[in-house]
């Protein structure tokens, strides 16, 4: 067999793969989330946000809104180093992230149930 004919026979079945994973994957949510930041900041975001007072001033302060704070987190980049994970019950985590050109600090009391936004503050 030619490589030509070889090269159509894979084309036609990679194509064809590819068609069948688009249609059993379409309307799911499939991602690859593997690294730890990506999954401890899923983990948080999944969970319903609670403010202590703190954080809570600072919002009301600078005019945030809650959907302003859940992108913080969201997209905001963890600093294991300067979290505390080897708490047994809730881990609280050091998230970094800027916003409107300022850079912030969340910190987030990750609980089994629950996320507490502990405090925020610019840097």
């Amino acid at each position: 067999m030619k490589f030509i004919h070889r090269l159509g026979y894979y084309l036609g079945g990679f194509s064809l793969g590819l068609i069948l994973l688009m249609f059993f994957l379409n309307g799911k949510d499939a991602s690859c989330d593997y690294g730890p930041n990506a999954r401890t900041v899923k983990n948080i975001s999944s969970k319903p946000m609670v403010y202590s007072s703190t954080a809570s001033d600072f919002v009301k302060e600078n005019s945030l809104d809650s959907i302003t704070m859940l992108n913080l987190v969201k997209y905001g980049s963890v600093d294991f180093s300067k979290s505390k994970e080897e708490l047994d019950s809730c881990k609280v985590y050091h998230i970094e992230n800027s916003y409107k050109d300022l850079d912030m600090v969340l910190k987030v009391q990750n609980c089994d149930s629950i996320a507490t936004l502990l405090d925020v503050k610019y840097l």
